[in-house]
């Protein structure tokens, strides 16, 4: 009983694998190339480092508008 569970569980692995290797191969040689190149980078995105002074003043402005109460409002739930 133990070896026929084993057996269809191989079964259904190995077939499982090759159905995601055929996948995988279905794309052509520049959108491989292409998936590659795009991988994340924070230079690219416009991400700069913020000094404390950058940031605090961000949170006052943030209080200061209204913004950070209505943020705790949607986040509470109520």
């Amino acid at each position: 009983m133990k070896t026929s569970m084993f057996a269809l569980a191989f079964a259904a692995f190995a077939t499982a694998g090759l159905a995601h290797a055929s996948d995988v191969a279905a794309t052509t040689g520049s959108q491989a190339a292409t998936a590659q190149i795009q991988s994340w980078n924070p230079s690219q995105t416009g991400a700069t480092q913020k000094t404390r002074a950058e940031v605090r003043h961000e949170l006052v402005q943030a209080e200061q508008d209204g913004e950070l109460a209505s943020l705790r409002k949607l986040y509470q739930g109520g």
